[in-house]
């Protein structure tokens, strides 16, 4: 875990933190975070975009990128938790692909320090790819020869091209151009002051006196802009609540401690994102909240030990609804063939 530095703040420093940068919340930005060494091109973006809805990629070749990432439907599966190769169940809830490229470390529990490196994760995960190595990854990849010519194409300097860290590299680029904008909200800020209805600014205003803003800051609701690799964690739930816990099993999963066993770690997570947040139920790392005014509900109650009104409640549903932006286009795209062949084992 060395690429990622726990932050670990109090509620009430973060809440003046961001009180003292709120005119910076929600001004959208819209240069993602990439290492220097991936250079966006557009014939990157093609060969990353195959790669990622190119289910041979999986070892049964049922599964892609886009299985659990649905850039044709809010960049999730909308489902509690995924599936993967053999029907089988993750233990968590797909994150949304869509401004992911905005944040500082990838996976619930941040243990990937950026796209590049969440792209390898799902490959020789046995529950959701099921490649048994990376190597069998790419031995299946350079099995198909417009991904040979494709890859020599994008990475003309490199002797040998078609290797992992360049199909991680593409795919990343690709998912650096799934980014939201114009949500009515970027509208409000950008000064046109009929882009919210009353309900959403009194939201807006709820956001910000409730303490929503106190973890959910930034230009992308995700807290402070970080350098890539540093991860912005909060434990959840802060305020435990037994009554809550027996219905939604929040804390069975230990979040950041399964990858780092340090008891200190226990229950912290990655701070999501809320841009495009209603287009993404289930909520929460299990995905067992269906809805999202029950999921404003309890995490006032949880992280803040607010109970809210119906009016609070209502007007933040409201108001998350106007962090919604367009989605860019997305077509299909050609994948590569192999000629009277298939490449994916018979069983």
């Amino acid at each position: 875990m060395k690429f990622i530095f726990l932050i670990i703040i109090s509620l009430t420093f973060i809440g003046c933190l961001n009180k003292n940068n709120s005119a910076s919340v929600g001004k959208m930005h819209h240069k993602p975070k990439a290492p220097e060494n991936n250079k966006i091109t557009t014939e990157k973006i093609e060969l990353g975009k195959m790669l990622f809805f190119d289910p041979r990629l999986s070892i049964d070749g049922t599964i892609s990128c886009n299985s659990c990432h649905n850039v044709m439907n809010g960049g999730s599966d909308n489902r509690a938790v995924s599936v993967g190769v053999l029907g089988q169940k993750g233990g968590r809830g797909a994150p949304t692909v869509f401004n992911a490229a905005f944040l500082s470390t990838q996976f619930w529990d941040g243990r990937a320090k950026d796209l590049e490196e969440q792209a390898k994760g799902p490959l020789t995960n046995p529950i959701e790819m099921g490649m048994p190595d990376h190597n069998t990854v790419m031995a299946r990849v350079s099995s198909v020869p417009g991904y040979i010519s494709a890859f020599k194409k994008v990475f003309p300097n490199d002797p040998n091209p078609v290797n992992i860290d360049n199909l991680a590299k593409a795919i990343a680029t690709y998912e650096r151009t799934l980014i939201t904008t114009n949500s009515p909200f970027d509208q409000f800020m950008a000064g046109n002051k009929s882009a919210l209805t009353e309900l959403q600014k009194k939201g807006w205003d709820n956001f910000k006196t409730v303490g929503c803003n106190s973890c959910h800051g930034g230009n992308h609701f995700a807290g402070p802009d970080l350098p890539l690799g540093q991860g912005f964690f909060q434990k959840f739930p802060a305020f435990p609540n037994d009554a809550i816990e027996t219905k939604y099993n929040f804390q069975s999963d230990t979040g950041l401690m399964s990858q780092t066993k340090n008891e200190t770690d226990k229950n912290m997570w990655r701070v999501p994102t809320l841009r495009n947040i209603a287009d993404t139920a289930p909520y929460f790392h299990n995905g067992k909240v269906n809805n999202l005014s029950e999921a404003v509900k309890i995490m006032a109650k949880l992280q803040l030990n607010v109970d809210l009104t119906s009016e609070q409640q209502e007007s933040l549903v409201a108001f998350l609804q106007s962090l919604s932006g367009s989605i860019p286009q997305q077509t299909m795209p050609t994948l590569p063939p192999t000629k009277n062949t298939s490449i994916v084992k018979v069983n």
